[in-house]
């Protein structure tokens, strides 16, 4: 759990986004990281980073009970193929580990988009392990531009 302030709670207040910071120990699972923050798994938003091509990448913000929907992601980019970088492009791209990742103080702008059923209050990742921002969902969207479309499914849905 990290003690200093992280790029993301400073871009958080460059932003004017208004938030909670809730630092806790170690989760290994939604549920903890859930419990950890006092939100219920569908209000913890995963931010994924997806490559488009080699030098064009997507911040995805995921709600906690979902997961990426390869084929509504494909045809809302307009693309036919998306892979996940590597832990080390990934980091390279974002400036943060996985597992801490988030589109707030990122070391590049890539272009966010946030999935439809994320609402209300939620957690996002707050750049470093153990630090989460609490913040509203509709502001989050708003002040990063994102792009709201269907693009998950709910977990373990795919295949169906």
């Amino acid at each position: 759990m990290s003690e200093e302030r992280t790029p993301a709670e400073d871009a958080a207040d460059r932003l004017g986004l208004s938030h909670t910071v809730v630092r806790h120990g170690p989760v290994r699972s939604l549920q903890e990281a859930a419990a950890a923050r006092g939100v219920q798994p569908a209000a913890v938003v995963k931010t994924l980073v997806v490559r488009v091509t080699d030098d064009d990448y997507r911040f995805v913000l995921v709600p906690g009970d979902r997961e990426i929907s390869w084929p509504k992601l494909r045809a809302l980019l307009g693309v036919n193929r998306l892979s996940m970088p590597s832990a080390e492009v990934a980091k390279e791209v974002t400036g943060y580990e996985r597992g801490t990742i988030t589109p707030l103080g990122s070391s590049h702008d890539w272009p966010v988009v946030a999935d439809a059923a994320m609402s209300g209050r939620v957690s996002l990742g707050g750049g470093a392990h153990g630090v989460a921002l609490t913040v509203d969902a509709d502001d989050v969207v708003r002040l990063l531009g994102a792009t709201v479309a269907d693009v998950t499914d709910p977990v373990g849905a795919a295949g169906r």
